[in-house]
């Protein structure tokens, strides 16, 4: 009857099931130990190269690009779309519309969306971050400017300005080309200009460059 009671006390007392997980920490922490150093089984040399090391072997073949195409400010696809430059500060709106140059039907022929349709993505995804345009002369107010997710992009600059990669490679961060279908499609005519969606619409501040710097000065 005493050792009946005493496991009944035991059996509701609180601490029981804490030292019960403790003592099963212990087990699995000593199995897992023993299973790290020890093996199982028959064992085999791994066959396959080091994924490193087959990366950098493949890279040192590859050739030179300069030499390969000539200067980085020659090739097609660094060829960025070109704006003017702002001459005041201005906030305009713009709706992003797309227009289907083809049909979209479903696996089974049906038409879902026929070609000439038109609607706002904006209505249906959301542009977390900030456009940033700019020549590459304001790259150091855009690198001021911008958040850390902000998409920095860069308009045709001058003959003789650094070229994406470069720019990027000297400050750190990505850099992105201005395209003509991006420039159109936003509806960009100067920069710098921040692009940031507002609703369904995107909202284009075009900055004065030439007010900024008198401010900064004062």
């Amino acid at each position: 009857m005493v050792a009946s009671s005493l496991y009944r006390r035991l059996d509701r007392c609180p601490v029981l099931p804490a030292l019960a997980a403790i003592a099963t920490m212990g087990v699995l922490t000593s199995s897992s130990g023993m299973a790290a150093t020890s093996k199982i089984g028959r064992t085999w040399p791994i066959a396959e190269p080091d994924a490193l090391s087959e990366i950098e072997g493949r890279a040192a073949h590859v050739p030179d690009m300069k030499s390969a195409f000539g200067p980085r400010a020659n090739w097609s696809a660094m060829k960025a779309a070109t704006l003017g430059i702002a001459q005041a500060d201005r906030a305009r709106t713009v709706v992003p519309f797309y227009t289907l140059d083809s049909d979209i039907r479903l696996p089974d022929g049906k038409l879902l969306y026929a070609r000439g349709y038109s609607f706002n993505p904006l209505a249906y995804v959301s542009l977390p971050q900030r456009l940033i345009v700019v020549h590459p002369r304001d790259l150091a107010w855009a690198l001021r400017t911008a958040r850390p997710a902000d998409f920095i992009l860069l308009a045709a600059g001058s003959p003789g300005d650094p070229d994406a990669i470069t720019l990027g490679e000297r400050h750190g961060r990505a850099l992105f080309l201005l395209e003509e279908r991006v420039k159109v499609r936003l509806g960009l005519t100067v920069a710098p200009v921040i692009v940031a969606q507002t609703g369904q619409k995107l909202m284009l501040t075009e900055v004065d460059r030439s007010k900024t710097d008198r401010r900064a000065t004062r």
